[in-house]
C-alpha cells in the first residue's frame, strides 16, 4: 500500500514543482538585473559571458529581507575574482558588503538585510557558457516567531520535528538546529519522515545538512520530496537548516540524532572559552608531557604572560593584553592569540613542535570560539559557542550614577527617563550604538508597537540621545502610556558594536535614513530589553483599591456584631411588651368587678 500511495504521489510532486517552475521562469523579468518592490518573489536568472548585472530589492516596510540562493552554477573554470554573486546591505553596491557567492560556495548561501533595502551583483567572465541561478526573497518582521523553529540540541541523542508537523509547515520559513555532541564523538542524523515540496534541485522548499557549526561549514547534503535519508558528521558538531517558500506545503519532517564515539587515538584534552571579559586556554598536563614538554616551555604571543594555574596548565588574560591581535572582518572581531612551545635541544630534537592558535570570533549575536592544534603542520581544531554581555538599565538622572533597580518602575506621566546600554567587556577599544529601540505593551513584544529610536533616528519627539561613551550607550525620553487601558511598557534595544578605531563603522555614522544608508559596518548586533514601566497613578489606584479592601474586611465582622445586638434588643423588647400587656388586661377585669353570680330560680 505504501509503495502504491508513493507511486501516485511522486508524479504530483513533479507536476507541482514543475508548474511552479515555469511560472517563475516566465515572470517577465529582465535578463540582466532589475528594481523589485514585491513583498516575495522568485527569480530564475540566466545569463552568459560578461555580464554585470544589479538587482534592488525595495519596499517601504518597517521589515527587513532575507535572499536566498537555493541553486547556482557558475562557469566550471571560474573563481571568485572572475565570477561572482555579491551582496549589499542597502539600496546601491556602495552600501555595507555582506558577502558572495562563487564556484566554490559550499553552502545554500542565506543574506538578510538589517533594513527594507537590498542589492545584489553578478558578474561573469568571458567564457561561453550560460550561467543558471534561482533566487527568491521575501520580506519579514525580526519579532515573528514560529514555534519549534530550530533551537540548540546537545544530548548525546534526540529528536525534532519542523513546525506544525503533522501538519503543513508554514510558508517562508527559515529555522536552524544546531547540535553538538560530547567531544571524540561524531553525530548520526536519521529522518524518520521527511515530506517536502519535489525538485530535482530542491530549489524551492528544502533541508540542507552542514558539517559544522554554522550554516557556513561544508554542506553534506540538501533533500527535499520524500524521502528517508541519513547523513553523518565528521565531528561533534552538526548544523541544519529548513528553507521554504510561499507555495506547496507539506507536512515537513521529524528527525532524531545519536552520537557515535569516535575511533582511533585520544584527542589532545584542550579546550577554549571566550567572553567579554577575555580568553580562557586550558592544557591538560598528560597531554604536555606525552609531547615532552612542561609548562615553562610555553609561551603566549608576550612571553611575559605565564600560566595562572600548572595542572591543567590554564592560561586566562583580558582580550586585549599578552599579544592577542585584533582584527576586522566584515561584521565580525577575532581576537588571536598563539601559545608555542620551543624544542629543549641545542643541536637536534625528537619532540614534535607544537602550535596552538586560538581565536575568539565575536559575530551576530554569539561568539565563535575556534583553537587550532598543530603538530608537525598536523592541524586539529576544537569550537565552542559565547556571546559578548551587554545589559541595559534605568538611572534616576542625567548623570547615569545610581540605576534604578525596582521593578516595575512606577513613573509619572510625562516623566524624563533616563536608559544606558552597558557592554561589559575588557577590550576598551569597543563603541556601543544604539540602533533600534522599540517599546510595547507586552514583555514578548507583540502588537501594538511604538517606535522611540530607528536606525540611529529619534522617532519620538522627547527622545534625546547622548554622544557614544567608551562602552555605554545613552539616551532619555518622557514616559507615555499606550491606550486601551495597557499597564506596563517594555522597551527592547538593538545595540551595534564596532572597533573605535574604524572611523567609518556604523557607531561613528548617528542617524542615517533608509535612503541614505552607506557602506558603513558594525561588527557585533544584540539587543537587549528592560521594563516594564508603570504610571504611578495605576500604582495609587491600585493601593487604593487594596485599602477600601481591607477596610471592607474590617468593617463586615463589626457589621455582623451590631446585626446580632439589634436583633436580641427587638426580642427582648417584644417579650416586656407582651408581659405588660397580659397583666394590663388582667389588672383591669378586677378594677370592674368582673366575678360570678348564683341565679334566682322563679319557681
Amino acid at each position: 500500500m505504501q509503495v502504491l500511495r508513493q507511486f501516485f504521489l511522486l508524479p504530483l510532486l513533479g507536476a507541482l514543482a514543475l508548474a511552479e517552475d515555469n511560472s517563475t521562469e516566465f515572470a517577465g523579468l529582465p535578463r540582466c538585473g532589475a528594481s523589485l518592490g514585491d513583498l516575495n518573489k522568485a527569480l530564475k536568472i540566466e545569463l552568459n559571458s560578461n555580464a554585470n548585472c544589479v538587482w534592488q530589492i525595495h519596499r517601504t516596510a518597517n521589515q527587513t529581507i532575507r535572499l536566498i540562493f537555493s541553486y547556482f552554477e557558475f562557469a566550471s573554470s571560474s573563481s571568485c575574482e572572475t565570477e561572482s554573486i555579491k551582496v549589499y546591505d542597502g539600496p546601491s553596491t556602495n552600501s555595507t558588503f555582506l558577502g558572495q557567492v562563487c564556484n566554490n560556495t559550499d553552502s545554500v548561501p542565506v543574506f538578510e538585510s538589517s533594513s527594507d533595502s537590498l542589492t545584489f551583483l553578478i558578474t561573469t567572465n568571458s567564457e561561453a557558457f550560460t550561467r543558471s541561478f534561482f533566487a527568491f526573497y521575501y520580506f519579514f518582521s525580526q519579532e515573528s516567531q514560529i514555534e519549534n523553529c530550530g533551537g540548540r540540541l546537545t544530548g548525546p541523542n534526540g529528536t525534532f520535528i519542523s513546525p506544525n508537523y503533522p501538519r503543513p509547515y508554514p510558508e517562508f520559513t527559515y529555522c536552524i538546529w544546531h547540535i553538538q555532541t560530547a567531544r571524540k564523538s561524531k553525530i548520526s542524523l536519521q529522518f524518520d519522515d521527511l515530506f517536502l515540496e519535489l525538485d530535482k534541485n530542491c530549489q524551492f522548499d528544502f533541508i540542507a545538512i552542514y558539517d559544522g557549526p554554522t550554516t557556513n561549514s561544508g554542506l553534506i547534503g540538501k533533500v527535499c520530496g520524500r524521502s528517508q535519508p541519513k547523513f553523518e558528521s565528521s565531528s561533534n558538531v552538526m548544523t541544519i537548516a529548513l528553507s521554504t517558500d510561499y507555495a506547496n506545503s507539506y507536512r515537513g519532517f521529524s528527525a532524531q540524532y545519536t552520537s557515535i564515539p569516535l575511533p582511533g587515538p585520544a584527542e589532545p584534552n584542550t579546550s577554549l572559552m571566550c567572553s567579554s571579559e577575555g580568553m580562557k586556554i586550558v592544557l591538560s598536563k598528560s597531554y604536555l608531557d606525552s609531547l615532552g614538554y612542561k609548562e615553562t616551555h610555553l609561551q603566549l604571543n608576550d612571553p611575559s604572560c605565564s600560566p595562572v594555574l600548572t595542572d591543567p596548565v590554564i592560561f586566562s588574560f583580558p582580550l586585549t593584553s599578552c599579544g592577542t591581535v585584533k582584527t576586522g572582518e566584515g561584521q565580525s572581531i577575532t581576537y588571536t592569540n598563539t601559545i608555542t612551545a620551543s624544542a629543549t635541544g641545542s643541536i637536534i630534537t625528537r619532540q614534535k613542535s607544537i602550535e596552538i592558535i586560538a581565536k575568539c570570533k565575536m559575530e551576530n549575536n554569539s561568539t565563535l570560539e575556534i583553537m587550532y592544534i598543530t603538530e608537525n603542520n598536523i592541524i586539529q581544531n576544537t569550537t565552542a559557542m559565547g556571546r559578548y554581555n551587554v545589559s541595559m538599565s534605568f538611572y534616576d538622572s542625567d548623570s547615569f550614577s545610581t540605576p534604578v533597580f525596582q521593578s516595575p518602575y512606577f513613573v509619572d506621566l510625562n516623566q524624563t527617563l533616563f536608559a544606558q546600554v552597558s557592554l561589559h567587556s575588557t577590550d576598551p577599544n569597543l563603541l556601543v550604538f544604539i540602533d533600534t529601540c522599540i517599546t510595547s505593551p507586552k514583555p514578548d513584544f507583540g502588537s501594538p508597537t511604538y517606535d522611540l529610536i530607528r536606525s540611529g533616528c529619534n522617532k519620538d519627539d522627547t527622545v534625546a540621545t547622548y554622544p557614544p561613551l567608551e562602552q555605554y550607550g545613552r539616551f532619555k525620553f518622557n514616559a507615555f502610556k499606550f491606550l486601551r487601558s495597557f499597564a506596563s511598557v517594555y522597551i527592547r534595544c538593538d545595540i551595534l558594536i564596532c572597533d573605535s578605531n574604524d572611523r567609518n563603522s556604523r557607531c561613528t555614522q548617528g542617524c542615517i535614513s533608509r535612503q541614505k544608508r552607506a557602506a558603513s559596518s558594525y561588527m557585533w548586533k544584540t539587543n537587549a530589553v528592560v521594563g516594564p514601566i508603570r504610571l504611578k497613578r495605576d500604582h495609587r489606584s491600585a493601593d487604593h483599591s487594596e485599602s477600601l479592601t481591607k477596610l471592607r474586611a474590617e468593617e463586615t465582622p463589626n457589621l455582623q456584631q451590631y446585626s446580632f445586638y439589634t436583633l436580641s434588643f427587638v426580642v427582648l423588647t417584644s417579650n416586656i411588651i407582651i408581659v405588660v400587656a397580659v397583666l394590663l388586661k388582667y389588672h383591669i377585669r378586677r378594677q370592674l368587678g368582673y366575678g360570678y353570680q348564683k341565679m334566682q330560680s322563679p319557681y
